[in-house]
């Protein structure tokens, strides 16, 4: 049979490891991985295991969920082939590394389809055969724009939506649509710069790191639980625009690990913080 995944979240007690063995060893699943953790300050256990031999995937859920504490959230086999759908404004970068990795099979989840304000990066969409929809937010209102925006992504269900730099901030009311299933790349090592133009922020602050951030999106800009980040070292002789250039090659490497990591179950959300096991 093919390995699955498990995923567990729960308040933390003693036996909660032996707990889950002995249900995975009556049902003769074998456990091929398993990582935890337990947050001591919020008493919060965390677990991610991939197993083999599963005949019964309801059966095995309810099996976990009696041998853990009631608030336990469980998930067995959480989606194996997900699909994405895209968000995008003007620049091409994040965007082009996405559909690349679709292309040929890397990704982890499948691009049902790519949607921008701008019309510009519809070529590249139509060459790698993507859906792209043009949804101008010129001349309408913001509830106007957001209306026509939600209309295509409930048009194309998918279990993430990718924000791969789609400078638009969006309301609270269209968020509360895909609770912690918005992913945005944010060009600045938050909590460092938020909202638009880090990085002449970064540039006018005289810093010597920048860097790039993915994160679910909330209600709060740019101070959703963080899920990867990474930093490159500037200097004096950088000008705001060098930074930028600079940071587009790092932006494109932390969306994609972002991604690889969120796709493969391998991060976990409690309040506004992140477990991560990579």
């Amino acid at each position: 049979m093919a390995n699955l995944v498990i995923v567990i979240q729960c308040k933390d007690q003693v036996g909660l490891v032996a707990g889950n063995s002995g249900v995975l060893a009556r049902s003769k699943i074998n456990i091929i991985s398993m990582r935890e953790h337990v947050d001591a300050v919020e008493n919060r256990f965390f677990t991610r295991l991939e197993v083999e031999g599963v005949a019964d995937v309801s059966q095995l859920e309810k099996e976990l969920r009696e041998a853990l504490p009631s608030d336990a959230d469980v998930t067995v086999n959480p989606t194996p082939e997900k699909k994405i759908f895209v968000l995008v404004t003007k620049e091409f970068h994040c965007l082009s590394d996405i559909l690349v990795r679709n292309h040929f099979g890397t990704l982890g989840a499948k691009v049902l389809g790519v949607a921008g304000n701008h019309a510009h990066l519809g070529d590249i969409c139509r060459r790698f055969d993507i859906p792209f929809t043009h949804v101008s937010h010129e001349g309408k209102s913001k509830p106007e724009f957001e209306k026509e925006l939600l209309a295509v992504l409930k048009a194309n269900p998918a279990d993430y939506i990718v924000l791969a730099k789609f400078m638009r901030i969006l309301s609270s009311e269209f968020i509360r649509h895909f609770p912690m299933k918005m992913i945005n790349i944010h060009h600045s090592f938050l909590p460092a710069f938020i909202g638009s133009s880090p990085y002449q922020q970064a540039f006018d602050r005289g810093v010597k790191l920048i860097g790039a951030t993915g994160h679910f999106v909330t209600d709060d800009l740019d101070q959703g639980p963080i899920i990867a980040q990474q930093i490159i070292p500037v200097n004096h002789t950088h000008t705001a625009s060098a930074m930028m250039k600079a940071g587009r090659e790092i932006e494109t490497a932390v969306l994609a690990k972002a991604l690889n990591l969120v796709l493969r179950d391998k991060v976990f959300v409690y309040k506004n913080k992140t477990v991560v096991f990579e």
